[in-house]
């Protein structure tokens, strides 16, 4: 029997016995997903990090409300406006809130972001022999190898004091862009057969403009662009400790492994379609709906298309139409809203197509609450989530798709770094939850008498 047949054949006896009745479930209290029968999460911990607010229990049924986001206890709505009005990058802002609880004074700010700027550069040896020698078709994946590859150029990699944790988180946090605009250069060059181009780091340079002049052959971009980016990561830099990402940062640093290995584990997370990669597949909808809807501005011809989507008659036949919709999040996500504004100033700036593809993205918005009561004869609240205009923005941005979740993973593990102090600091006992066997007993059947 070759390989493939045995693949095959013995696929089968791992896929038959995967088949547990619904019943099992409900009999046991079992909460899959570790979700309640209400779709809400089971309460695992508490946190002082984010706080992600998004509908009211009203003799246990969901009212919807307006979205809320608060990071370390501040509506990030107040964090956004401020900085903007300011005319400064909030990026590193937030990094400091996240990790030390408190909003940063101005000489704190300044020494912060001047720590971030100057913890970018790594050991000699490492960009060449970790990320340019062995490059990956998945720069995910090669984020997590990355990762890994660190603890080998730590000289203190294994001890868990707050201390040493959060000098490792402060350059981690630091060198991500970099991982990740390096070896989306290492791909480009050896699988697309493309010239390499690695711009040198600058450490002045914000998080977003750093990102932004590593992946683009020029270098260069406008105030406006860089303001985008910058408003993105903010966005996406924490979501609470229930997200699966960051509840990964929790169970592994439960276990008390290093730094490196909890990061690492949090990238393989997000990487997964289910989570980090929902963007991506927002993106590859709307060029879907671009491609077989004449008329973008068409209300019309736009819900027919948005009704077949749902039927799983168009795209990809799932019966989704993504980026609407939150398990949270009921009226609104905040973070969609604040992104939203910023992609219409980009898309009136730049005009043309753009604009009338951001009028397309309005019209989906508007239209998949009407299709979904429709199709699925249910008038339940339905309203964008972040990922609905992320992919858009990046995009606007000349962003390739294949950076979508890395981008992600460069804000995300500012929230990353502070669940794990969190978790050092406050819990006393490793993730142990149970699986109840239903299989039951079997016999023994000695080797000469097997089929």
């Amino acid at each position: 029997m070759n390989e493939a047949q045995f693949l095959d054949d013995h696929a089968v006896l791992i896929e038959t016995p995967q088949v547990i009745d619904a019943s099992e479930y409900q009999k046991y209290s079992v909460k899959r997903g570790l979700r309640n029968e209400d779709g809400t999460g089971v309460l695992v911990g508490l946190t002082e990090i984010g706080d992600v607010h998004g509908y009211i229990l009203d003799e246990n049924e969901k009212i919807p409300v307006e979205g809320r986001l608060r990071y370390r206890g501040i509506n990030i709505k107040d964090i956004v406006d401020n900085f903007q009005s300011e005319g400064r990058f909030g990026f590193e802002e937030v990094i400091y809130l996240l990790l030390f609880g408190r909003l940063p004074s101005r000489t704190q700010h300044e020494d912060f972001t001047k720590l971030i700027g100057g913890r970018r550069t790594m050991p000699p040896g490492y960009w060449e022999d970790i990320i340019l020698r062995s490059p990956s078709p998945d720069i995910m994946n090669k984020l997590g190898m990355a990762t890994l590859g660190t603890y080998s150029y730590d000289d203190n990699p294994e001890e868990n004091s707050i201390r040493n944790v959060l000098r490792q988180s402060i350059e981690l946090i630091a060198r991500f862009p970099a991982m990740v605009a390096y070896s989306y250069q290492a791909k480009r060059r050896f699988y697309n057969n493309e010239s390499l181009i690695i711009h040198a780091q600058n450490p002045g340079f914000s998080t977003a403009e750093n990102f932004l002049h590593m992946i683009r052959p020029t270098g260069e971009y406008t105030p406006l662009e860089a303001e985008l980016l910058d408003l993105a990561l903010v966005l996406h830099a924490e979501h609470g400790g229930g997200n699966n990402s960051a509840f990964t940062v929790h169970v592994v640093t439960s276990a008390y492994t290093d730094t490196y290995s909890a990061i690492a584990a949090a990238v393989g997370s997000l990487k997964g379609s289910r989570h980090g990669g929902a963007s991506n597949r927002v993106r590859e909808m709307v060029n879907n709906i671009k491609d077989n809807v004449q008329d973008w501005s068409n209300r019309k011809e736009v819900l027919g298309y948005l009704k077949k989507i749902l039927q799983g008659k168009a795209h990809d036949g799932s019966g989704l139409i993504y980026g609407m919709g939150h398990a949270i999040y009921t009226a609104s996500d905040p973070r969609a809203v604040l992104l939203k504004e910023k992609a219409k100033s980009l898309a009136e700036n730049v005009g043309g197509r753009i604009q009338e593809e951001y009028g397309l993205y309005e019209l989906i918005q508007e239209l998949s609450p009407k299709a979904f009561a429709e199709v699925k004869h249910n008038e339940k609240v339905i309203s964008p989530n972040v990922d609905f205009y992320s992919g858009f923005v990046y995009s606007m941005l000349g962003i390739p798709e294949e950076l979508f979740t890395p981008i992600f993973a460069v804000s995300r593990i500012a929230g990353w770094c502070a669940h794990r102090l969190e978790e050092l600091s406050l819990g006393s006992r490793i993730y142990r939850p149970a699986y109840k066997n239903v299989l039951g007993a079997r016999p023994f059947i000695p080797m000469g008498e097997r089929e």
